[in-house]
């Protein structure tokens, strides 16, 4: 069995060894846990069935990655670029794409609670089998792919969450006494 640090550098420096390491690895479940792979660019890469909770991939351009049946919870993929990336039946429990572009890719049945969608560009991406999106975080800047693309019961309407809650006394202007 490769050692993390071995797996990373085969990410970032030879992308069809991993993939064939990892074909012949998939039943075991590889553990990729707390990995920082920030700042990188790959694709054509095969995820299946690997731990990446608390990942961080931010700042990375990812192109043609497939995330099939991984645990990406709470990873980081803030201001990443992802280009026709698949996340089947992936969990993205607290997962941040926020300020992202997530351009052409696929969240079929990927668990969404949680997930951190702030000011992401989710415009031509697939979302209408993702579950548990009416669970995610996301704001007046995310963008939505079209209404066939999102799940019938999700309305993209952005609504104030908890966060956003203030004390009666800071929408009154502030009085002498």
């Amino acid at each position: 069995m490769k050692t993390k640090d071995e797996l990373v550098n085969l990410i970032k420096e030879d992308q069809e060894e991993f993939n064939n390491y990892t074909e012949k690895h998939k039943d075991e479940g590889i553990d990729l846990t707390e990995v920082d792979i920030s700042g990188t660019t790959f694709s054509d890469i095969n995820f299946f069935n690997i731990d990446f909770s608390s990942t961080n991939f931010a700042d990375s351009h990812l192109t043609d990655v497939k995330f099939e049946n991984c645990d990406l919870t709470s990873s980081d993929f803030t201001r990443t670029t992802l280009t026709e990336c698949t996340f089947f039946g992936s969990i993205l429990n607290g997962t941040d794409f926020s300020y992202s572009t997530v351009d052409f890719c696929n969240f079929n049945e990927a668990d969404m609670a949680g997930c951190v969608l702030q000011e992401a560009d989710l415009s031509n991406s697939d979302l209408s089998t993702s579950n548990n999106l009416t669970a995610s975080r996301f704001d007046e800047g995310t963008v939505w792919p079209d209404i066939d693309m999102l799940p019938e019961d999700f309305d993209g309407a952005y609504s104030s969450d908890l966060s956003s809650l203030k004390d009666d006394e800071d929408d009154q202007s502030s009085q002498d006494y």
